[in-house]
């Protein structure tokens, strides 16, 4: 008993000199690290409206969507993808995958 008592402290002792290795961790992991585009399902619709370019992209993309005055105001709290529930033609699962396609050619603003 007294021995294995002996090796759990070594064990700990030699544990505990180690050096840590760190694990690299990608942008998407970090809190606040920006994305090279814009998402339909992270980034608020008002960041999108205040971008001329997509602006543009959502105003030729989602024309019924975007004249909407709810979309203009409220909506800028939201993804495209929250919106999803209340425009579920207009923003399909499929429409939304070709707005993110266009988006993608974009590079997103800070």
């Amino acid at each position: 008993m007294r021995k294995s008592i002996r090796i759990l402290l070594l064990v700990g002792l030699v544990a505990g000199a180690l050096p840590l290795t760190s694990v690299p961790t990608l942008a998407a992991d970090v809190p606040g690290a920006a994305s090279a585009h814009y998402s339909v399902a992270t980034t608020l619709v008002g960041k999108m409206l205040d971008d001329p370019a997509a602006n543009a992209v959502l105003k030729r993309m989602i024309p019924t969507v975007y004249a909407n005055e709810m979309f203009q105001s409220s909506g800028r709290a939201l993804t495209l993808k929250d919106i999803q529930q209340y425009e579920p033609e207009a923003l399909s699962d499929a429409n939304l995958a070709r707005l993110q396609a266009e988006l993608d050619k974009i590079p997103a603003k800070d």
